[in-house]
């Protein structure tokens, strides 16, 4: 059956709470039912917060019309809904009324938790919104230049991780961006010039600097990030990861980079870089290296008065450990 008379699923369960995604969900839902619909751009969308609509004005929203017409109802926040409002939302999503289409957007947790098993007993089409893990997030901006037509190696997304960050909104503009501007050949040169700003506070040219000895080049990219209000977090994760990649990376001694790469578990070019990084380092220096991220952890989470300091003193102190 084509996609213009194919019949959309009339429950649906959003389920996490990355906003990107969700919205992305959501849009492609009421596409789905748009193009299935004799009446396309006119099928109207109803947005309600399960927190803020009283009971009354739920069962309204989900009586049958008298014309069967098409519409999609999308409530948020049904983690908040209240009891009398779970029941109603559960009834209507056993027996959906002609021409509905529920979306439900769930966190996953809250007072409303059980919710989300009962909509999947009813049959509803799950899509999965979680907030995405580190290295979750590689897949999703290999994906965004898929769909704007480029091929992304893995240093490419790499370094647009570490220039961008961790949002999706902007992992996914600046993907779009950079396949538009270099006209879908988008190298390591191209996400520095573009978004060299942002690369220079990252964080994590501060932890290259710092494994790699050069405590001046370390010091001054770090007041420059604490100046343009690079979380303490940030910093501290940037160089226990530069630390933790060199231990690993000397731990498993020398050897040819792409047959290292999935036993370590790391991407060719990363295990290359960290051999060139880890030939300065002993087994006595990293070890300390190593103790003092550890210490940095806990200081930015609240062990240190001062965590300016903290951060300042654990880049100095592993760039003297490389000497």
């Amino acid at each position: 059956m084509s996609s213009a008379t194919a019949t959309p699923a009339q429950l649906h369960l959003v389920l996490g709470d990355e906003e990107l995604l969700i919205e992305r969900a959501v849009a492609a839902i009421v596409g789905q039912v748009r193009t299935a619909s004799a009446t396309a751009d006119d099928v109207p969308v109803s947005r309600l917060r399960a927190g803020d609509t009283s009971p009354a004005e739920l069962a309204e929203l989900l009586s049958p019309s008298l014309f069967a017409e098409d519409k999609v109802i999308v409530l948020e926040a049904a983690a908040e809904a209240g009891k009398d409002a779970v029941t109603l939302l559960l009834d209507a999503a056993s027996a959906p009324p002609e021409g509905f289409t529920l979306v439900v957007l769930h966190s996953g947790g809250g007072r409303a938790k059980a919710m989300v098993g009962a909509l999947q007993k009813s049959g509803a089409v799950v899509h999965e919104c979680v907030k995405l893990k580190a290295g979750e997030r590689s897949d999703f901006v290999r994906g965004e230049f898929r769909t704007a037509g480029v091929r992304a190696s893995p240093e490419v997304i790499q370094v647009v991780l570490d220039a961008v960050g961790s949002d999706l909104r902007e992992l996914a503009a600046a993907c779009s961006q950079l396949a538009a501007d270099t006209g879908g050949k988008v190298d390591v040169a191209a996400v520095q010039r573009y978004y060299s700003g942002k690369a220079e506070v990252s964080g994590f040219d501060v932890a290259e600097f710092a494994v790699s000895g050069d405590r001046v080049a370390a010091m001054e990219a770090l007041r420059w990030a604490m100046l343009r209000g690079v979380p303490h977090v940030l910093l501290a994760d940037a160089l226990a990861d530069a630390v933790h990649t060199v231990a690993r990376v000397a731990s498993a001694g020398r050897g040819d980079p792409f047959r290292m790469a999935s036993e370590l578990g790391m991407p060719p070019w990363k295990v290359k870089k960290a051999q060139g990084q880890a030939r300065g380092w002993r087994p006595e220096t990293i070890g300390a290296a190593l103790g003092v991220v550890a210490q940095l952890n806990a200081d930015v989470k609240g062990a240190a008065a001062d965590p300016d300091y903290a951060v300042e003193f654990a880049v100095r102190r592993v760039s003297e450990l490389r000497g």
